[in-house]
């Protein structure tokens, strides 16, 4: 999974970036910072990994942990006339068209230290910027789409159904709105899917608020309140987040983290919140997989069924598909091993219709 992290200059962005990867981004008071899209691989954490990893210990040897990853990109911040070439904007607008999702973060703390490019503090203001340069963007792409399809049209009618769609679609772009907002049937999901449109990726608001906004008093935030609205009205996510607190705990090591967060009354840092919404929005779960020599988490989208869940591991696994061995993770850790669930029954085998389920741990059987 890949995020693009984007939001207007001073915002922080590049801070919250920094303290999510440790990647050593520039974050600096002062618009385009960051020149070049800023790449951080971070785990996703998941406990149930902890556990199995016991489980499958054989005296000394000690079954190497492999998490799943989400790859988090720093995009430099975005100005009003970015898709015109506006700050550096034409480049930064092609490498969100490689994320999945993308992470807005609006900036929702006074501090007369750090400068607002607009000289003012205006949530709305700051997304319909960022909203608007994505949609001159999109329109830039449609527009070439049309063009093309008007031009096979000579010679494949077939395109028409096609041209009426896209036609459509760039009304709507022209309108304001973004190519999220109009709900398509699957043929036309058919044609939106190859533009790889930037205002159809799914959002995630990460509202930047100070500490002590944040702790306990997000709610009465009324820059927060607007991110809020704004996130409802489009079917959105908002995270309420404190960019600095990130920072201060990037170095710690798990404890401390811990102890940290407790004493401000958090239960987990703004990574896990970002990531647990990030699955939320994309439709994403996790299947484990575990033995003497490898305990893994894999990532694939909810409701796939077990040969291309199988697919995720190798392209041999989902050809020679056969059978999957499985439990739930639940069911396995009360166990307490693989040998012990069998003999209760509790490992069952699954054929090629069954649906994969978040912390399924499976063996696939296959033969090519």
């Amino acid at each position: 999974m890949k995020l693009g992290i984007v939001g207007l200059p001073n915002v922080g962005k590049s801070t919250l970036f920094n303290a999510i990867t440790n990647a050593g981004a520039g974050a600096a008071n002062y618009p385009f910072c960051t020149i070049d899209p800023n790449v951080g691989v971070v785990s996703v954490p998941d406990s149930r990994l902890n556990v199995l990893q016991k489980m499958y210990t054989v005296g000394n040897k000690v079954p190497p942990i492999v998490p799943a990853v989400i790859e988090f990109v720093d995009i430099a911040g975005l100005v009003k006339g970015a898709s015109k070439g506006e700050g550096l904007g034409n480049k930064f607008l092609g490498n969100i068209r490689e994320v999945d999702a993308i992470v807005h973060v609006v900036r929702c703390f006074e501090n007369d230290d750090i400068i607002h490019v607009e000289g003012s503090i205006d949530p709305a203001r700051d997304i319909e910027t960022i909203d608007l340069e994505l949609i001159f963007s999109d329109m830039e792409m449609v527009e070439r789409r049309i063009a093309k399809v008007t031009k096979d049209l000579k010679g494949d009618k077939s395109l028409a159904t096609e041209l009426d769609f896209l036609k459509m679609l760039y009304s709507v772009l022209e309108g304001g709105k973004s190519a999220r907002s109009i709900a398509v049937t699957e043929e036309q999901a058919e044609f939106l899917a190859p533009l790889n449109l930037l205002t159809a990726k799914p959002i995630i608001y990460a509202a930047n608020m100070s500490e002590s906004d944040f702790i306990g008093n997000a709610e009465n935030n009324p820059y927060f309140k607007t991110v809020t609205q704004i996130a409802e009205k489009e079917g959105s996510e908002v995270l309420p987040i404190c960019a600095q607190i990130e920072a201060d705990i990037a170095d710690m090591d798990d404890e401390e983290k811990l102890m940290f967060l407790a004493e401000l009354g958090l239960n987990n840092s703004g990574l896990d919140r970002l990531i647990q919404k990030s699955y939320s929005l994309l439709g994403l779960i996790s299947y484990l997989t575990a033995g003497e020599k490898e305990v893994r988490a894999w990532t694939i989208k909810n409701g796939l069924k077990a040969p291309q869940a199988a697919g995720k591991i190798h392209s041999d696994f989902e050809r020679g598909f056969i059978r999957a061995q499985v439990i739930a993770f639940s069911d396995l850790e009360a166990s307490g091993s693989i040998a012990e669930a069998r003999n209760k029954g509790l490992l069952r085998t699954e054929g090629k219709e069954y649906i994969m389920k978040d912390g399924d741990v499976v063996e696939f059987l296959f033969n090519v």
